[in-house]
């Protein structure tokens, strides 16, 4: 019995869902969206680092896994997609709930974040409807099921080559 993963001697294995032009923009959407996210989350976390309180290790830890999770996608790991979609609704509130904090930190008492705040809450909302479209592209691409293999006979692929034969 073959390996799971590996096919059988003079048998190949395709993944046909990924050859879709759908399944290829929607990949790039999402690796797009989670590295557009990283950078925000960075320059939000560095910006407002004086003014962050038990947020640190949170952006820290989210800017990570959603790098790590843009490799792994970018690989056609369909699996890390409803888990990049739940974080995202999880970053959405957080995101959603900190905005206007960062708005109001004008007043006397506060201390300024190395960013102004103006700048550091408007970086905040604009999370909020990327996280909306991750969610969105993430579900797509876990709809398109990249994961589908079918398996054939090599040979069959030697009388579709675009190569030309020998005549």
């Amino acid at each position: 019995m073959a390996e799971r993963g590996v096919p059988r001697d003079g048998w190949v294995i395709e993944h046909p869902n990924r050859e879709k032009a759908a399944s290829k923009a929607t990949k790039a959407i999402v690796v797009g969206l989670l590295l557009v996210t990283v950078v925000l989350l960075v320059v939000v976390t560095i910006g407002g680092w004086d003014a962050l309180q038990g947020a640190k290790a949170v952006q820290i830890a989210y800017a990570v896994v959603f790098l790590v999770s843009a490799g792994f996608i970018a690989r056609w790991n369909r699996g890390l997609l409803p888990v990049v979609a739940a974080l995202s609704m999880i970053l959405l509130v957080f995101a959603a709930v900190s905005a206007p904090g960062w708005f109001d930190r004008d007043k006397a008492g506060f201390t300024s974040p190395a960013l102004d705040e103006d700048l550091v809450g408007l970086l905040t909302l604009v999370l909020i409807p990327l996280q909306l479209l991750l969610i969105a592209f993430a579900m797509r691409g876990f709809a398109q099921a990249w994961n589908v293999e079918v398996e054939r006979p090599a040979d069959d692929g030697r009388r579709r080559s675009p190569e030309p034969q020998p005549a």
